[in-house]
């Protein structure tokens, strides 16, 4: 199989995308915690702290997944790099290197969403208690 400069260069705005939403989700994050934070001050609840240790494991799922992210870029420009000088096996090798990265941030991307609506039933478990009581 032949790839040209062109085939790794596709996947530029896929990543720098990616990368957008990630950062986005970290920061909402950022602010969710700081919430949940002063938020535990008040009351402590066991809700509260529920919430706060998925959200611990989604800034880790988050830290990895753009982890794998800016290695997938890298990889891709290193694989430009090496299609450019004309070493096009190790630059076909790095561009699936830089494939796998991009799939296991997405795969870390997923099971952050998971966590996240595990978040959210959560909060929506507690607020149907509160209208039973």
């Amino acid at each position: 199989m032949q790839i040209s400069l062109n085939t790794p260069a596709l996947l530029f705005p896929a990543i720098s995308l990616l990368m957008v939403a990630y950062s986005n989700r970290f920061n909402v994050l950022g602010a969710r915690i700081r919430a949940l934070n002063a938020e535990y001050k008040t009351c402590a609840d066991d809700v509260i702290l529920d919430q706060i240790w998925i959200l611990k494991k989604r800034v880790l799922l988050i830290r990895n997944m753009q982890a794998c992210g800016v290695i997938s870029l890298f990889t891709c420009v290193v694989c430009m790099t090496f299609l450019f000088a004309g070493y096009e096996i190790v630059g076909q090798a790095l561009f699936g290197v830089s494939l796998f990265f991009m799939l296991c941030s997405l795969a870390l991307s997923l099971r952050e969403i998971t966590l996240s609506v595990a978040a959210l039933n959560c909060m929506l478990d507690a607020i149907q208690e509160d209208v039973k009581k």
